[in-house]
This record gives C-alpha cells, structure tokens and sequence, in this order.
C-alpha cells in the first residue's frame, strides 16, 4: 500500500473507479497533471479532457468532463460531472453529438443569436474526448 495511491472517481450517478493504483493523470483546469502515491494535498478543477491511471503495468482510459480533484493522504477522489471508461463509450453516440456540436457552432458563427457558443464549444470538447479515448481502447 505504501507505493500505491487509492483512487476514486465518482459521478452524480455512479461509482465509476475504486481501486489502488500506482499513478493517476487528469486534465486539471491549470493543465494536466500526475499523482502518485505520496502526493502532495491539491484542490483542482477538472476540465472536459482524457484521463488515465495505472495499475500494475496496465493502462486505463477515462473520458471525464468538469468537477474537482482532491489528493489528500495517499487518497485521490475525482468528483466529475460525467465520466466513462473506454470500453463503455457508445462510439455511435459520440459521433452524432460530435455532428450536433458542430452544426450548432455553424449556426452561431453565421449569426444565430440564440445559440448559446460556450455550451456548444463544451459539447464539441466532451464528444471529441469521448471519440479519442474510445479509438484508443483499441
């Protein structure tokens, strides 16, 4: 235990990760970075963006979007908005948000008011994270 870090990802609607692992990476709001066991505390933001932790020489992707990270005692809880492992994206699903995302972007570029940009550039990020983690599953 004393080189592992205990990681826990949690959704508003799941349990998604509860494991010792040796290494844990997110995309924190100041940029992505790595704990390990014997961390330092950190209070982060969590972006929209790929994460991964390791476990005994295995690699395991997540697509996670906004919350917060805490590290604390060899403990390190990812409280996210949304996150999914690789193996359980719906790559079919991605793709027509991706579509969604772009066509709603098209329409507030050309000067659609009601169009909300940020939502839709959020939308845009999470589909594309999604899509990128699933084709790397493979």
């Amino acid at each position: 235990m004393a080189n592992k870090l205990n990681l826990e990802v949690v959704t508003p609607r799941q349990q998604v990760v509860s494991e010792e692992v040796d290494l844990c990476t997110v995309p924190g709001g100041d940029g992505v970075f790595g704990v390990m066991a014997n961390h330092a505390p950190i209070l982060a933001t969590l972006k929209i963006g790929p994460m991964h932790y390791e476990k005994d020489g295995d690699r395991v992707r997540l697509a996670v979007s906004g919350g917060f990270v805490e590290v604390s005692n060899n403990k390190m809880t990812v409280l996210a908005e949304a996150a999914e492992r690789s193996d359980e994206i719906d790559v079919e699903r991605a793709l027509r948000a991706k579509e969604r995302a772009e066509k709603r972007l098209a329409e507030a570029k050309s000067g659609r008011e009601d169009i909300d940009m940020a939502r839709a550039q959020a939308a845009l990020a999470r589909a594309l994270t999604r899509l990128s983690i699933a084709n790397q599953s493979t």
